[in-house]
């Protein structure tokens, strides 16, 4: 995924608003991480309990992520 920052964290909000009832139904409904860590743990919820296409897309974000950020 070579992409830049603002379109990877719009990919994680997207995916956040598809799962955001099924694998992170304990967050605000206007909350979306901002810090890495927050996006990582969100991530790590889409993949734990979304299904299959969750898994696959979380884990490349996720990816992207952990080779290019450093903001905490």
């Amino acid at each position: 995924m070579s992409t830049n920052r603002e379109s990877v964290e719009a990919a994680i909000n997207r995916l956040i608003d598809r799962y955001r009832t099924r694998a992170l139904w304990f967050l605000r409904a206007d909350l979306y991480p901002t810090l890495r860590r927050g996006q990582l743990r969100a991530l790590d919820q889409i993949q734990r309990h979304g299904d299959r296409d969750a898994y696959v897309e979380a884990a490349a974000l996720r990816q992207w992520l952990l080779q290019h950020s450093s903001d905490d």
